[in-house]
């Protein structure tokens, strides 16, 4: 019981490190960016929501003011990528965002407070069903749509719309298609917007489980990632996938008195199995 307790409450954390996951993932294939700022945005929204609801402003404009707060902080750094760093090297690109990242960790522990944890809402906190006695709260069901739609979405997208089309030419041949008539900067530039939206929703919904300090959701950008290499960077369903599995794995975790000091860890381990696997058969040729 104990355990199942345990899985099911990490489904609420693991639901927010796919929906962290799948917007990492979707910055990477539509504009061919490793983006380390991207839960650093998302912290951005989600301080920005929890301070304007604390300043009287009704919980749900404050969520909208997080999401567009968000959606401009990431087109922002889209804006920095596409005018001066369009041709730029993947590598490039990922220090350009690791350089950003730092800035906004350094800004917004300035600007929201390091020493002073915000308490955030949590309105979806009543029971929705019962699971062989263990209660599912609102927040884990909602949490899971949003990552299977946030998930489903962007592979109809891609796989069976004229603007899929483009998106996926501006990923692979970003100057091609803008000869051939492609608006890449207007293009990107929602593409970053809706990607740091997400990213921000997703700090929302996990903040309430979560140390309250902007450093700390800030970096949710190492579950993200590690959710994105199960994926390989290239599937949608695999992230979400990734992302369920490490939340639901540190929730199991819990409850193993001696694991509980190591919960943390787990990103880095997932990382670190994952980059061996994908490896293997490169070792494996060379020794052949």
């Amino acid at each position: 019981m104990l355990q199942l307790s345990a899985a099911i409450a990490g489904l609420v954390t693991g639901g927010a490190y796919a929906l962290m996951g799948l917007s990492t993932l979707l910055t990477y294939r539509l504009v061919a960016v490793v983006n380390f700022a991207q839960a650093a945005v998302g912290a951005f929204g989600a301080f920005a929501m929890v301070v304007l609801h604390d300043a009287g402003l009704p919980l749900f404009p404050a969520v909208l003011c997080g999401l567009v707060v968000g959606a401009g902080v990431h087109m922002g750094l889209g804006a920095v990528m596409v005018r001066w760093f369009a041709e730029a090297s993947e590598g490039v690109k990922a220090a350009v965002t690791i350089a950003a990242f730092t800035g906004l960790v350094a800004v917004g522990l300035r600007l929201f407070g390091a020493q002073h944890p915000h308490r955030f809402p949590s309105p979806f906190d009543s029971p929705a069903v019962t699971v062989g006695g263990v209660v599912v709260t609102w927040t884990a069901v909602v949490t899971m749509a949003l990552a299977v739609l946030f998930a489903v979405l962007p592979t109809m997208l891609l796989k069976r719309t004229r603007v899929g089309l483009l998106l996926r030419a501006l990923a692979e041949r970003p100057t091609t298609a803008e000869l051939i008539g492609v608006r890449v900067p207007r293009l990107s530039l929602v593409v970053w917007g809706t990607a740091g939206a997400a990213s921000a929703l997703a700090i929302m919904i996990v903040a309430p489980q979560l140390a309250g300090d902007f450093g700390s959701q800030a970096l949710l950008i190492t579950p993200a990632l590690a959710a994105a290499l199960v994926g390989g960077f290239r599937s949608f369903a695999w992230t979400f996938v990734g992302g369920v599995a490490l939340g639901v794995l540190q929730g199991l975790a819990s409850t193993v008195v001696a694991l509980q000091q190591y919960r943390g860890v787990l990103p880095f381990l997932v990382i670190l199995v994952v980059l061996l696997w994908t490896r293997r058969r490169d070792r494996w040729d060379s020794m052949a």
